[in-house]
């Protein structure tokens, strides 16, 4: 049987997603948009469900890496990964691949850093980490809606 960070990875690649998770072999989520929403989404969905999965992201910095800490998700795949992200991962024990390792990231402008990553720069705890980033999410969407 195909490990699930592999099978996590390869999905991510063919289907040209952003996240991807799979556990015991079966994809429990997936997802095309970019950014933090699909973590917080799969987390809202998943629930307790998640803990032991494996998450194959196409970008992964301080932020995904608490959230997916936070999460107890057991290894994670990462096309870009900040140093932030890595340190994150490493800390709680998570394993980690990935493609390229970037300073930081950033925001969809390219010239600053991505406001989720801002957030993250203060928090080491994933469980406060999820609830301020989550808080965020909502405020953005606000006011786009």
């Amino acid at each position: 049987m195909m490990k699930d960070l592999e099978k996590a990875r390869e999905i991510l690649k063919e289907e040209k997603l952003s996240l991807v998770i799979v556990k015991n072999g079966e994809v429990i989520f997936s997802s095309g948009s970019p950014g933090i929403n699909s973590i917080l989404q799969a987390i809202e969905s998943l629930g307790d469900c998640i803990s032991g999965a494996s998450a194959a992201d196409k970008v992964v910095g301080k932020a995904a890496a608490l959230l997916f800490a936070y999460s107890r998700i057991k290894g994670v795949y990462a096309v870009t990964l900040s140093i932030g992200g890595l340190n994150v991962l490493r800390k709680n024990r998570i394993l980690i691949e990935y493609e390229k390792l970037v300073p930081r990231i950033l925001d969809k402008s390219g010239k600053n850093i991505c406001p989720f990553e801002e957030i993250a720069l203060k928090v080491e705890s994933p469980s406060q980490a999820y609830e301020e980033l989550k808080r965020l999410a909502e405020e953005i969407m606000r006011k786009q809606g």
